[in-house]
C-alpha cells in the first residue's frame, strides 16, 4: 500500500501535459490488449476501449467484462493504476480551471481579442460606460484596466486587467493595439487608496496615461475625460480624438432642464439604449443623391436624419449632394434601425 501511495504522489507532482499523455497511452494500450486477450468477449477494439473507459471512470456497466485469467489480471492492473491515473487527470483539470478562474478575477490573464473597448480606471463613469456598451452592442467586449485586487464587475463580455495603465506592459495585456477605442476616465483614487480633490492633479494623472497611449497607440480612437477645462491646453500636443467634461455637461444639462422642462429626459433618452428613441449612425443608401433624398426616405421609414457627423445643419443643406465620407446620424427606435441596416445591406448586394 505504501508503495502505491508513493507512486501516486510522484504522479501527482508530474507535469499536467505528461500526465494526460500517459493516461491516453495507458488507456489505449489497455483497450488494445483487452481485445487481443479476449477477441470473442469484446468482439472489436472499440468494445475493448468501452470496457476500459467504464472501468477507469468507475461506471462499470457490466455489458462487457473479461472471462479469462489473463483478462482479469489486466482488469486488476487497470483497477490499481488506471483509476488512480484518471483521478489525477481529473483533479489536474479541475485545478487548472480553478487557477484560470482565479487569474481571470485577479486580472492576470492577457486579452487576445480585438475590436474591443478599453476602459481605464474603475469609477461610476466607467461602470455606466461599460453597461452602455453592453446594451448598445450584443457582441462587443470590454477590457477594464485598474489596480484593484479583483475584477469589480463580473460579466462574460468584460475582461479585467490588473496593472498600472501608465506602463506599456499593462496596455499590452489589454491588447490596446487591436482595440476599437480607449476611454480614459478621470480617477480620483491614488494607488494608496487616497482621494484626490484637486482637478489639476486628477487631470495630471490622466495626462500621463494619455501620453503613454498616444505615444504607442496613436492609431486607436481615444476619448479622455477632463475635470477642469482650463487643463485642456496641456493635452493639445497629443492627438486625442475627443474630450469629455463631465461636471460641465451635468451643470449644462441641469440649466437646460430648468429653462426647458423635460429637455433632460430627451437628452438622456438619446444617450442611452434603455428605452424609446435612440441615436444611430447609418450608411449612405445608393439611391440617395442629396441630403433631401436621404431625409425624405428616412422620414418615410420612421427615422429622422439630424446630422452629418458633428454638423447639425442638415436642414440648411438639403439641396447639397451627400459626400462619400458622410457620417449620417438618425433618431429612431431599435426596430427601425434594424430594418434600415437590413435594407442597406441588401442594396449593397
Amino acid at each position: 500500500m505504501i508503495f502505491f501511495t508513493k507512486i501516486l504522489m510522484r504522479v501527482i507532482r508530474m507535469n499536467t501535459k505528461f500526465i494526460f499523455i500517459l493516461s491516453v497511452i495507458f488507456i489505449g494500450c489497455s483497450a488494445l490488449l483487452s481485445y487481443e486477450l479476449e477477441p470473442e468477449t469484446f468482439e472489436n477494439r472499440f468494445n475493448g476501449l468501452w470496457w476500459v473507459m467504464t472501468t477507469v471512470t468507475t461506471v462499470g456497466y457490466g455489458d462487457y467484462y473479461p472471462h479469462t485469467i489473463a483478462g482479469k489480471c489486466l482488469g486488476m492492473v487497470i483497477y490499481f493504476f488506471g483509476i488512480g491515473l484518471v483521478s489525477v487527470v481529473i483533479s489536474k483539470v479541475i485545478d487548472s480551471l480553478f487557477i484560470y478562474t482565479r487569474m481571470k478575477e485577479e486580472g492576470k490573464l492577457r486579452y487576445s481579442g480585438q475590436n474591443h473597448f478599453v476602459i481605464i480606471d474603475w469609477s461610476n463613469h466607467a461602470e455606466n460606460a461599460i453597461k452602455e456598451i453592453l446594451n448598445t452592442d450584443p457582441i462587443s467586449e470590454v477590457v477594464l484596466i485598474d489596480t484593484l485586487e479583483k475584477a469589480p464587475l463580473q460579466h462574460d463580455r468584460v475582461h479585467y486587467v490588473q496593472g498600472n495603465p501608465q506602463q506599456l506592459t499593462t496596455l499590452e495585456m489589454a491588447n490596446v493595439s487591436k482595440a476599437r477605442a480607449v476611454f480614459i476616465f478621470a480617477d480620483e483614487i491614488t494607488r494608496y487608496d487616497n482621494t484626490i480633490r484637486d482637478p489639476s492633479f486628477i487631470d495630471g494623472k490622466t495626462l500621463l496615461v494619455a501620453s503613454t497611449i498616444e505615444r504607442n497607440y496613436n492609431h486607436v480612437y481615444t476619448i479622455v475625460e477632463i475635470r477642469d477645462k482650463e487643463n485642456l491646453m496641456n493635452f493639445q500636443h497629443m492627438q486625442i480624438d475627443e474630450f469629455i467634461f463631465g461636471s460641465e455637461t451635468i451643470s449644462q444639462l441641469a440649466v437646460r432642464a430648468a429653462f426647458n422642462p423635460g429637455s433632460s429626459k430627451i437628452l438622456t433618452q438619446l444617450l442611452t439604449r434603455t428605452y424609446g428613441q435612440d441615436l444611430y449612425e447609418i450608411s449612405k443608401d445608393i439611391h440617395w443623391l442629396t441630403f433631401h433624398d436621404a431625409f425624405q426616405d428616412l422620414l418615410s421609414k420612421g427615422a429622422t436624419l439630424i446630422s452629418d457627423g458633428g454638423n447639425l445643419t442638415i436642414n440648411k443643406r438639403l439641396h447639397e449632394n451627400i459626400p462619400d465620407n458622410a457620417r449620417l446620424f438618425v433618431i429612431c427606435d431599435k426596430e427601425t434601425y434594424r430594418q434600415l441596416t437590413i435594407s442597406s445591406a441588401s442594396n449593397r448586394l
